[in-house]
């Protein structure tokens, strides 16, 4: 069992109505759990988890600077040399990019959602982290060791590739190239070279 009885996370949202949204549902889901920051581009996500070491991190994808998936590779790449024996966090994709999901849960990310969040499914995400955070040791007294979860290591490392082989790269400041579209309750990402007529 956990030595400490109050979870950790940090949200990199670059959107703030939604980045306080997830708070408020979070909060209303996981009482317990503290959101030691909430930061809106990647480096920042990258130096605060790096800095604070939660227990869990909910990264955007697309965020200004560095992509949740860059901030990821890079707190992967780091952590041993700057957070020592500390957990490797557990690893959750709050996104309105449908077209990586299958890849996350392939690279064992905990878990993968999709904007707009839909309590029911935050629920479940919840539960999937208490499951893991309850499971996992803080320090193991045989080895001497923290525990570690692999997840996020995986988890970069298939999306590094993911990246490289979509072509995906940031887009230059100023420049659209996506259109967020939604039909019902669900969110799409539409390139904006595949428009052929936009009507009102």
């Amino acid at each position: 069992m956990r030595a400490s009885a109050m979870p950790t996370a940090l949200i990199a949202e670059d959107e703030p109505l939604l980045s306080q949204a997830l708070h408020k549902a979070l909060s209303l889901a996981w009482p317990e759990l503290d959101i030691t920051a909430r930061v809106a581009d990647g480096n920042s996500a990258a130096e605060q988890a790096l800095a604070l070491r939660p227990d869990v991190l909910f990264l955007d994808i697309r965020m200004p600077g560095q992509s949740g998936i860059e901030a990821a590779a890079e707190i992967a790449d780091r952590w041993e040399s700057e957070a020592g024996d500390a957990p490797v966090p557990a690893l959750v994709f709050v996104t309105a990019y449908e077209q990586y999901a299958v890849q996350a849960f392939e690279a064992r990310a905990v878990d993968y959602l999709l904007k707009p969040l839909q309590t029911g499914r935050l629920d479940k995400t919840v539960t999937r982290l208490r499951h893991i955070l309850d499971q996992r040791p803080l320090f193991n007294p045989v080895t001497g060791v923290m525990a570690r979860l692999p997840a996020i290591e995986a988890a970069v490392e298939q999306l590094r590739h993911l990246l490289a082989d979509s072509g995906a790269r940031p887009t230059p400041a100023g420049y659209l190239s996506l259109l967020q579209t939604s039909v019902g309750n669900r969110i799409h990402m539409v390139p904006l070279d595949t428009v052929l007529l936009l009507e009102a």
